[in-house]
């Protein structure tokens, strides 16, 4: 079985995890190309000479191509896992520095810059939706494309469930709690329920048992991982769940904010010149073997152990420990998930899919992140019990503030646009809003739809 996996934004700097999951699968039924496609032909060589370091010596491993030509890319393809960024972080940059100047949050999938990016980026994926369509109508889509949720729910109105939405912050953080507990984390069931990036583990069973509770009454076990030290032990408690770590921006937005605004770099810029160099030292002419993926790895471990560096100082809790920087997120998630597909090996993995009644809040096409069971035929919501009034509040805005994207994308409406931030929760003020549609339009040409 000769399975074939196509990679939109494959000059990203996240491809080689992607890359480096499936050298690990010797199965049969594993993918055995990979077509790298990008519209930067420069970057799309320094990841191809990252990926020929990564297979030196496999003697299966993948065959990569590479091109600049999205229908050239899709035919054929089983598998198309969509990780683009319109703007590139240049982009992301200017979404966090225009939210900071009117005092609001500017990350890239929450607040005023998710809306942002979400403006820009459905356009894009509405087409590639389409191309899909015509190109590879059998072919799955596996969007790791930010704003997550958002941008899967926009290509699910053209692919329907052939599109899957993934995200490694679910994953790590059962992960966490599973081996806290003493268990394997595949052998835990999760309960988890939300939005992407706005979701709540509110139960781990182990073996028919609940055992969440036993955690979220121990201090100093909940100290000591990640969103445990972010939120800390007595708000936990209070809430009676372990919430997602973008949540943070939610629960703590006025002190993250400040300490936003008082950071000499945003994360946006921070990544932006750190890539900048790796690029420009893996793309240098005739590289010795293995050193494209050498300055590839180092890159990498910066930027995992800055990750949310200025949420950790409003929590006061320092450097990220060595077990919060362990890989095997996103990309083994995407494994676990063509696996499934393409072999019938069944699964059950959070993802990002329609709603199909699952949360009685929210209508049916609305895209949710929720546990699924994975088959050959896609993924299905497994049932989950009702939110707490606390959660359905964030849900429901938020997702309203998403629909206002969608319409603006499809509209082109200035006034459409100006609804999606102005309903979202961590925006304040309508005027707040008018003037944020001002700054990024005058930044974004990606943006000059909107009338």
């Amino acid at each position: 079985m000769d399975v074939r996996l196509t990679i939109l934004g494959g000059g990203g700097f996240r491809v080689p995890l992607v890359y480096g999951a499936l050298l690990g699968d010797h199965a049969e039924g594993r993918v055995s190309h990979v077509t790298l496609y990008d519209e930067d032909s420069g970057r799309l060589r320094a990841m191809a000479r990252v990926l020929a370091d990564q297979a030196a010596g496999i003697a299966d491993a993948p065959a990569v191509t590479a091109t600049t030509d999205l229908d050239e890319a899709l035919r054929g393809a089983d598998f198309v896992f969509s990780a683009i960024r319109v703007g590139g972080l240049e982009g992301r940059a200017a979404d966090e520095r225009i939210a900071l100047a009117e005092g609001v949050l500017g990350q890239e999938t929450v607040g005023a810059g998710g809306i942002a990016y979400g403006l820009r980026t459905v356009p894009v994926a509405r087409e590639i939706a389409r191309r899909v369509a015509r190109t590879a109508p059998e072919a799955w889509v596996i969007n790791f494309t930010n704003p997550a949720g958002v941008v899967t729910e926009a290509m699910a109105e053209e692919l329907g469930d052939r599109v899957i939405g993934i995200c490694d912050s679910p994953v790590g953080l059962g992960r966490r709690i599973a081996r806290l507990l003493g268990a394997r984390p595949e052998d835990a069931w999760i309960d988890y329920v939300g939005l992407n990036h706005l979701g709540w583990v509110r139960g781990l069973r182990i073996g028919g048992r609940d055992e969440l509770p036993r955690l979220l009454a121990d201090d100093r076990a909940l100290e000591s991982f990640e969103e445990g030290r972010l939120f800390g032990a007595e708000w936990l408690r209070s809430l009676g769940a372990i919430p997602n770590e973008y949540l943070h921006y939610y629960y703590f937005n006025r002190d993250t904010v400040r300490a936003y605004q008082e950071a000499k770099q945003t994360r946006g810029a921070f990544l932006r010149d750190q890539q900048r160099g790796f690029y420009a030292e893996a793309g240098r002419p005739d590289p010795a073997p293995g050193t494209a993926l050498a300055a590839w790895d180092r890159t990498r471990a910066e930027r995992e152990a800055t990750y949310m560096a200025e949420n950790r100082e409003v929590a006061g809790v320092g450097e990220r420990e060595e077990s919060d920087l362990e890989s095997g997120g996103y990309e083994k998630v995407a494994l676990a998930l063509m696996r499934a597909i393409a072999r019938d090996e069944r699964a059950t993995l959070i993802l990002n899919v329609r709603n199909r009644g699952t949360l009685s809040v929210l209508d049916a096409e609305a895209v949710i992140e929720v546990p699924c069971l994975v088959d050959a035929n896609g993924a299905h919501p497994v049932a989950v019990d009702p939110l707490p009034l606390h959660a359905v509040g964030l849900v429901t805005s938020v997702k309203a503030a998403e629909r206002e994207v969608l319409a603006a994308a499809a509209s082109g409406s200035r006034a459409d646009a100006v609804k999606a931030f102005a309903l979202h929760p961590l925006v304040d003020s309508v005027k707040v809003a008018r003037r944020l549609l001002d700054g990024y339009a005058a930044e974004h040409p990606g943006l000059g739809y909107l009338r």
